[in-house]
């Protein structure tokens, strides 16, 4: 049995992990904490109209950029995916997206239904979807409040909407209940890992099994 170590890998296309929630229901944080445990995660990050928070970076956590340069973007097609929420507008470069997925990577992303479906009329196949709801109203609305980043008006609105949010979660692949962060992490991350390993986004697996069955008879 010749076990060459220059054998073909089995190598994979990237996938782009979805995670959607009511405002407040806890998909930002799971999301940096993904981040920070799996060092094959890329963050997705978008463009946005809204103001600049105090603990944002340029760049990092959205490119900031006026209205007038987002709908020029808009009209050129260069979005995975847009919206206008609250007032603001939000959109994901789809030249960057694909060219992470062209190189194996997985790119995560932090967005709602609307942009979801977006996504999924242009690049189903490389789309896995996950809608994380809170345990209850009362926890979301708290935690919505103890934010002191919104105003009361903005409160409400996102309230108002919750809602109707989550009447969207039948559209997911996967629904996960954010009860405890450390175990919402852990959740998406064993689904992450689980798609991962699909056969179809395995590239090159059929090359890599022929090459053992070649070698083994060589």
């Amino acid at each position: 049995m010749n076990n060459d170590s220059t054998l073909v890998s089995s190598e994979r296309r990237g996938l782009m992990l979805v995670l959607s929630s009511p405002s407040g229901a806890g998909k930002t944080t799971i999301v940096k904490e993904l981040i920070r445990r799996d060092p094959d995660l890329i963050t997705s990050t978008s463009f946005t109209t809204r103001p600049q928070r105090p603990t944002e970076v340029d760049g990092e956590d959205y490119f900031f950029i006026k209205e007038q340069e987002f709908l020029r973007h808009v009209e050129n097609h260069e979005f995975l995916e847009h919206a206008k929420v609250f007032g603001n507008y939000y959109g994901t470069p789809k030249e960057t997206v694909f060219q992470h997925l062209k190189q194996g990577k997985d790119v995560v992303f932090d967005i709602d239904w609307q942009g979801t479906q977006q996504i999924s009329s242009q690049a189903r196949d490389d789309l896995v979807t996950i809608f994380i709801l809170p345990p209850s109203i009362d926890i979301l609305e708290a935690r919505l409040r103890g934010r002191n980043q919104d105003s009361a008006e903005i409160v409400k609105l996102r309230m108002d909407s919750a809602l109707s949010e989550m009447s969207h979660w039948p559209e997911y692949n996967y629904v996960v209940v954010n009860r405890s962060l450390d175990e919402s992490v852990e959740t998406v991350h064993s689904i992450l890992i689980a798609e991962r390993h699909r056969r179809k986004r395995q590239t090159q697996l059929a090359d890599f099994v022929n090459n053992m069955r070649l070698n083994n008879h060589s």
